[in-house]
């Protein structure tokens, strides 16, 4: 019965995940790009100002938290697995070229993200709580009146928060500091459900605080570690930038263990495994957008669009150049696993303990981020009453997912996590006008000003 079940999953994750959305999600972002009119790349430094130096806005802005901090906030979420993982799966299957992808489906991603920034900053509302609370169940809900997909998006979110965001996190650090340290599941499983609860219990400002700290710590070490062993095979890198630009349009023949694949198995592995590190468009990131402390949306849909540049163009291609100069994408392994030996075979002994480390970190950092989105989707279904049952449930569920087995879990959370992207894009497509506005009267407000 529990086959049966995981193989009716599976070929649903295969068609919620498959050529439709992925067109849907690069589709919307380079029409974003073309009626923003390359907002990500003309304004990159600017909002790059904002996010790291300034950090927050001068004056007594409206919100919960501040622009650095919700930036950190909303990385935590995204840097994560699929940053070592993802990528790595990417190119073992489609060879050096998906990098290539990976950073088209960044770049285009920037733009989508910008958006869902804007709109969550624009639509958002003040909770009985004092909190803000944004979105695209607030965007979808407020700015089209289509309340029952704002309603579906939040289901979707909340369900996606138990796995994707939970389960699969603890299950992942469990295992890569078992395989590395011999520490046992339970242990793990325990020590970060205290770590957990301790933080979730005080909401976004508590969350935020501890993000802001260990998120640029955590990138930092790992590009530190990526460094390292790319200085060693520093000889290998301009050969290795030659291979992603040249099977980004050619087919990748077979060797060693890999079987060899065609240009369309790269774009998709590479644009499906951008998607699902940055997840520009899924409509997750908004929601911590929506507490940040900012006069104008404007202003956070900048710092918001930095993420997607620093998960995907920043760190993913860190590991890619670590994978592909190491010569081992193609001895046929995947996933963390390939990641591990490629770092350790610059790093010997150490390497694969930088990986274990970084791969803990960034899945706690996952757990901490969309144990809020799960917490927002869940006080939008049933009211405030719900926030503190649902943070003891969310951290009681971080123990189970340490010790169990997640293969059912891991491939429904997929499902969940793709079908949250239909009508946020829905939201946003309908929407795009309003960005398109809001865009324009803070660049003039901002030209006047000069």
């Amino acid at each position: 019965m529990q086959q049966q079940i995981l193989e009716i999953l599976t070929s649903l994750s295969g068609f919620v995940w498959g050529l439709p959305l992925i067109v849907l999600l690069l589709g919307t972002g380079i029409y974003l790009t073309v009626l923003l009119r390359g907002i990500q790349f003309t304004a990159l430094l600017p909002a790059l100002y904002l996010a790291l130096i300034k950090r927050k806005e001068d004056g007594d802005a409206q919100g919960d938290i501040s622009h650095f901090q919700a930036l950190m906030t909303a990385l935590s979420a995204t840097v994560g697995v699929g940053n070592i993982a993802g990528v790595a799966t990417a190119i073992a299957v489609g060879g050096p070229g998906a990098l290539f992808w990976m950073w088209v489906t960044g770049l285009l991603g920037m733009a989508t993200k910008y958006s869902e920034a804007v709109l969550a900053v624009k639509y958002r509302e003040v909770d009985k709580n004092g909190y803000m609370s944004g979105g695209p169940m607030y965007y979808i809900s407020k700015g089209l009146g289509l309340k029952w997909l704002g309603m579906l998006f939040a289901i979707f979110a909340s369900i996606a928060a138990f796995g994707i965001g939970n389960m699969v996190q603890s299950n992942s650090v469990a295992d890569a500091l078992g395989q590395a340290f011999g520490i046992p599941l339970w242990v793990t499983g325990a020590v970060l459900c205290i770590a957990t609860g301790l933080v979730i219990v005080g909401g976004i400002k508590s969350i935020a605080k501890v993000t802001s700290a260990i998120v640029p710590a955590m990138i930092i070490f790992y590009m530190l570690g990526a460094i390292v062993i790319l200085v060693v095979f520093r000889a290998n890198i301009p050969h290795a930038f030659y291979l992603v630009f040249y099977h980004a349009f050619t087919p990748t023949a077979a060797a060693g263990g890999f079987l060899g694949a065609t240009i369309a198995q790269t774009v998709r592995m590479g644009v499906a495994r951008g998607i699902f590190s940055n997840e520009s468009g899924l409509g997750s990131s908004p929601i911590a957008a929506a507490a940040a402390k900012t006069h104008n949306p404007v202003a956070q849909g900048l710092v918001s669009m930095t993420q997607t540049f620093i998960d995907t163009i920043v760190v993913c291609t860190f590991t890619g150049l670590v994978i592909i100069s190491s010569g081992l994408w193609s001895d046929g392994d995947t996933g963390a696993g390939l990641s591990a030996r490629a770092f350790d075979s610059g790093f010997p002994q150490f390497g694969a303990d930088i990986v274990a480390i970084s791969l803990a970190f960034f899945a706690y950092s996952t757990l901490l981020g969309w144990s809020y989105y799960g917490e927002k989707s869940v006080e939008y279904i049933f009211n405030e009453k719900a926030i503190m049952p649902y943070r003891v449930l969310f951290t009681a569920v971080v123990f189970v997912g340490a010790v169990v087995k997640l293969d059912l879990v891991w491939t429904f959370a997929d499902v969940m996590n793709g079908l949250m992207a239909f009508p946020n894009l829905v939201g946003l497509l309908g929407l795009s006008r309003v960005v398109a506005e809001e865009t324009k009267k803070y660049l003039s407000l901002e030209i006047s000003r000069k």
